[in-house]
């Protein structure tokens, strides 16, 4: 008897290898197709983050190019003092298309007791970027520097 059927095995096996690594490749690259219209993550991320150097290198800096994360007291009071609408306007997070909000704290390193917060309450759902970044804040009349967790959340 002549066996005429060849080596049905393995093409079979390979086959369905070819068939699965296709499928899973379909299903991978679909999903990673509709990943950039479903989370702003990222960008809400950079946003917060250049938030936070501008604040600190710039507006509310003590002016010592040694130490960027210096900030001077004074400034600091002013900042958390201002108005919402100003400051969201002054960082551009405000358009006719789109409109970003924030919620920006300082807190105390060792206890982490809030010592001033500025903006709106956080949502409870939706992406939110956040950078956080340790500063030192010198109170300009005593000149006592302590050091402080500065939050930036943006959504």
């Amino acid at each position: 008897m002549i066996d005429n059927r060849g080596q049905m095995h393995i093409d079979y096996l390979i086959g369905i290898a070819i068939f699965l690594t296709s499928v899973i490749f379909v299903f991978s690259y679909t999903a990673g197709l509709f990943t950039p219209f479903q989370s702003n993550s990222d960008e809400v991320t950079l946003i917060a983050d250049r938030i936070s150097t501008n604040m600190v290198e710039q507006n509310m800096s003590a002016g010592n190019p040694q130490t960027p994360n210096l900030l001077n007291g004074t400034k600091v009071d002013d900042f958390f003092n201002q108005d919402y609408e100003s400051t969201i306007d002054y960082y551009g997070m405000s358009s006719s298309y789109l409109r970003y909000d924030f919620n920006i704290t300082l807190e105390s390193i060792p206890s982490g007791s809030l010592i001033y917060s500025t903006g709106k309450q956080l949502p409870t759902q939706g992406n939110i970027g956040q950078t956080k970044r340790i500063v030192i804040v010198r109170n300009e009349n005593t000149r006592n520097e302590t050091q402080r967790m500065l939050f930036v959340r943006v959504w």
